[in-house]
């Protein structure tokens, strides 16, 4: 999108109004994969009704299946992978594209680019691709090899965001805990949050990063939360499983004790801190010994939130070959079980919450009623975990942008109610951004 607009192109939200229509896919999973082609299909539609000249498709599903979407959707005018993106605007002019054969693509802090989120917060890649073999995984085929980005040029983008009114910073990767380490720099990660921290900005910001590989956390990074408020006391640590015969088989080695003391370090090293995971039911050779072994560790482990993932069958993954598959049944009464498990958990983690005070990041108006404004603790990532409502105002009408102050007096499984306490004195709002315009509807 910044490539496009940087050179001239006008975003519309309306794909009738398009001239170029651009589809955004995924194929990490079945689901992810129907959903891209029914919007390749749904965007086909407009070549007839709509202005739309040309449909070009891609992302993730191209590395996978070039050649048969190629084949069987005519509709189809033009595909862009994943090391591809710098020909978008070539592809959609209509001429041919320089290739670059000597370096995969990794955007930096030059890199044209237009914030799809709401102005105050945003996501900041660090690293692409990913060297860790899991056999369940298909993104190394089609992101390549772990690289990272260069340490400035994290540090000048993430300036510039702070500088524009981003709040929140979410740092991302396949394995944002290996950063630094293609390029030879120890401990790349905390250092390179710590200089993150030490940015001057005119209001409080929050720092947070996504998607840790267990066995690469160290004391250092710990340490470095722990040390700097602008980083947000919050872990994503996908641990995918509990028993040692599983993660054998999917190639991630260790085990429930170890992930358990783990999680007993993080904690002594953090007060506070909260630590999301994800698991994935069903995987090849899982038996109900290895569910049960996995449901006693999310019952010891009291995770803050929890993702389960059923598994999918990807027939180019290491673990397609295996033998002793879950049925789907069983695959569907297990993520069932896992999750109800969990949202107990929740429950009542989010009830001894009730009466605390905290800061939150004001959202905006709620999607479900007009009555709420939504809001987040730093605890809360955007887009995958819960949120807080705000039923009172108090003195001050809240503003998108703002950190205020909110107490909690109610609590559900996964979201929580509360009342602003505080005046918005100390935090400017960031100014309003109109609904974002898109070339294309993507997933």
């Amino acid at each position: 999108m910044g490539h496009l607009v940087s050179r001239g192109h006008e975003l519309t939200q309306h794909p009738g109004d398009a001239d170029v229509l651009v589809v955004n896919t995924c194929s990490f999973i079945d689901p992810a994969k129907q959903e891209s082609v029914d919007t390749i299909l749904e965007m086909a539609e407009y070549k007839k009704s709509g202005s739309a000249r040309k449909l070009i498709v891609a992302g993730c599903m191209v590395e996978r299946y070039r050649d048969d979407i190629r084949r069987n959707i005519p509709e189809v005018d033009a595909v862009l992978g994943t090391n591809e993106l710098d020909s978008i605007v070539a592809l959609c002019e209509g001429a041919t594209p320089d290739a670059n054969p000597f370096e995969p693509y990794l955007y930096h802090d030059l890199t044209p680019r237009v914030l799809s989120t709401a102005r105050h917060y945003a996501y900041i890649k660090i690293a692409e691709g990913c060297d860790h073999p899991c056999s369940f995984c298909v993104i190394p085929q089609f992101r390549g090899n772990f690289r990272s980005r260069r340490f400035e040029s994290v540090i000048v983008e993430a300036t510039r965001m702070f500088a524009q009114g981003v709040r929140e910073i979410n740092l991302i990767g396949q394995d944002t805990t290996s950063y630094g380490e293609d390029l030879g720099i120890k401990d790349g990660l905390p250092n390179l949050l710590a200089r993150l921290a030490q940015i001057e900005t005119p209001h409080p910001k929050w720092i947070r990063f996504l998607y840790c590989y267990p066995n690469r956390i160290t004391q250092k990074l710990l340490d470095t939360l722990a040390e700097h408020p602008a980083l947000v006391k919050y872990i994503d640590m996908p641990l995918q499983h509990a028993s040692a015969a599983v993660l054998k088989r999917m190639k991630r080695g260790s085990h429930g004790d170890f992930f358990l003391k783990l999680l007993e370090r993080i904690r002594a090293t953090i007060p506070g801190v909260a630590i999301r995971t994800s698991m994935i039911v069903g995987f090849p050779g899982e038996t109900e010994a290895d569910f049960e072994i996995l449901r006693q560790l999310v019952q010891v482990a009291q995770f803050d939130r929890l993702g389960v993932f059923s598994y999918s069958d990807e027939e180019t993954s290491g673990s397609y070959d295996l033998d002793a598959k879950v049925d789907a049944r069983t695959i569907y009464n297990r993520r069932r079980n896992l999750m109800a498990l969990q949202r107990r958990i929740s429950k009542q983690r989010n009830r001894k919450m009730i009466g605390q005070e905290i800061d939150v990041l004001v959202e905006g108006p709620s999607q479900e009623t007009d009555l709420l404004w939504q809001a987040r603790m730093s605890t809360q990532a955007p887009e995958i975990d819960g949120v807080c409502y705000l039923n009172d105002f108090g003195d001050a009408a809240p503003q998108p942008g703002e950190i205020r102050r909110m107490r909690i007096t109610e609590a559900h499984d996964y979201d929580l109610i509360g009342a602003l306490i505080d005046s918005p004195a100390q935090s400017a709002p960031v100014p309003i951004a109109q609904p974002f315009p898109i070339l294309a509807a993507t997933r």
